[in-house]
């Protein structure tokens, strides 16, 4: 069964069977201008609410993922203009990362500046062997403000974070595999439907299970270890008063393990 939605024409959500696909199409590069950016924020706050998506595919199409911010909307604002676009822009990728399901990041062709730090804001990124990742907002006089110094120093380590920041350079696929920055490497044709199959695995799965440990990894990666143990220790607790807990455990003693069908409940 499939199910689609235009969020708007620059960014879409569509539905097919549990997977939300959020699609950024404003040619030819795919900036991320206030309209998109925007859009990409109201789409992650439908697929966090919508119980028929257990799991999201965010990508920019076959050819580019996204080229980063629009230069030219921005050249233009002052510093109070740019106080409130900033707090705008970390709202919309806050929300993408904080979408308590699977996400994955389908990248072809570039991910740069902003189009980059929205991949990693994604949970699992897949790019095509010939994509091109990097921050180079440091050649426009500027830093990554949409949460780059943060996010790629907690996926790559901060020596390698200084390394691609400092210098704006371009990062191609098979280092970005082997540093961290991607999980995986594909054909260009193959990154859209290799990025489904991730995604499609969760259908079905349980929710709320899937939730609590993406919270818990990322808000622990936030605190000290213990408080962040504390925090596992809670979820895991919490999670006993669910009824996938019931029927996983009861399918596991009378099946044996991987054969539960689970509610999200």
């Amino acid at each position: 069964m499939t199910a689609v939605r235009e969020s708007s024409d620059v960014v879409r959500l569509d539905v097919v069977e549990g997977v939300g696909t959020i699609r950024i199409d404003r040619p030819k590069m795919n900036a991320l201008n206030q309209e998109v950016q925007d859009r990409i924020g109201a789409a992650a706050a439908e697929v966090s609410d919508r119980d028929d998506i257990s799991a999201v595919v965010i990508t920019g199409g076959p050819q580019v993922f996204a080229a980063g911010a629009d230069i030219k909307e921005m050249a233009g604002l002052s510093y109070p203009e740019m106080v409130a676009h900033s707090a705008r822009l970390h709202q919309a990728f806050t929300a993408v990362a904080r979408i308590p399901k699977p996400v994955v990041a389908a990248i072809n062709g570039y991910a740069l500046g902003g189009g980059c730090e929205l991949a990693l804001c994604a949970d699992v990124r897949i790019a095509a062997d010939d994509a091109i990742l990097g921050q180079p907002e440091i050649k426009l006089g500027v830093i990554p403000g949409a949460g780059g110094t943060q996010r790629l120093t907690r996926l790559v380590g901060p020596s390698r974070a200084k390394d691609i920041i400092f210098t704006g350079r371009f990062v191609q696929a098979a280092e970005a595999l082997a540093i961290g920055l991607v999980d995986q490497v594909v054909p260009a044709d193959d990154v859209y439907a290799t990025a489904v199959v991730w995604a499609r695995q969760f259908v079905g799965g349980p929710r709320l299970a899937l939730q609590a440990a993406k919270e818990c990894i990322d808000r622990g990666n936030e605190v000290d270890l213990d408080t962040a143990l504390v925090m596992e220790r809670q979820q895991f607790a919490a999670l006993f008063a669910t009824e996938d807990r019931t029927i996983g455990m009861r399918s596991f003693v009378e099946l044996g393990p991987g054969k539960a069908h689970f509610v999200g409940r």
